[in-house]
């Protein structure tokens, strides 16, 4: 499945969490143009969990820095909008890691650019995420192994590659992993016997 491109903007959702009428208009106008659907909310409301949005627009300065006002929607691109530049306004704000954000005050100028920033930030956060995942699996399944190895080095009075030679060939010879293999041999505290002799 193909990923939307991040300058493409028609069709999506976006949340806005503004309080300011004529920044809401200016946002909504171009938004509409765009060919994207908006949903206003209060800054002291609570956000519906249920609410699809692909990106929030928030005022960052209508709302308390004690707030956590994007929790609930933690993998959707935040774009702030600022006007108070205090460190600890901007500190709050580093925390919600905001994918692009536009200076106050608002003017349609630069909306569809902190769209693009704020989708392609969200891509690459998502890939990023995806590949520290896939590492980390590797470097389980690696302990595994690693378990395993020593396991059947110390119970058949193998060396360290011969072991390893028996787990690869027993794996290919049942049609499994290495890894789903060294996890029985880890439970089991051995070869499991899979109806022919492997050890």
């Amino acid at each position: 499945m193909m990923k939307p491109s991040p300058f493409t903007v028609r069709g999506r959702h976006a949340l806005l969490i503004m309080r300011d009428e004529r920044e809401i208009s200016i946002v909504r106008r171009q938004f509409n143009r765009l060919g994207m659907t908006v949903t206003e909310t209060d800054p002291d409301q609570p956000i519906d969990p249920k609410l699809a949005a692909d990106v929030i627009v928030l005022d960052a300065d209508s709302i308390s820095i004690k707030s956590d006002a994007t929790s609930a929607k933690a993998n959707v691109p935040v774009i702030a909008l600022i006007g108070t530049e205090t460190p600890s306004r901007l500190k709050w704000l580093l925390e919600l890691r905001p994918a692009s954000f536009l200076i106050k005050p608002l003017r349609s100028a630069g909306l569809y650019t902190a769209l693009v920033v704020a989708f392609d930030c969200a891509q690459r956060r998502s890939e990023e995420s995806a590949r520290i995942e896939k590492l980390e699996d590797r470097i389980r399944s690696r302990r595994i192994v690693f378990a395993a190895v020593l396991r059947l080095m110390h119970s058949h009075a193998l060396s360290e590659e011969d072991a390893f030679n028996l787990i690869r060939q027993t794996a290919m010879r049942h049609r499994t992993t290495i890894e789903l293999l060294s996890a029985e041999i880890i439970a089991l505290g051995g070869m499991p016997n899979r109806g022919s002799r492997t050890a």
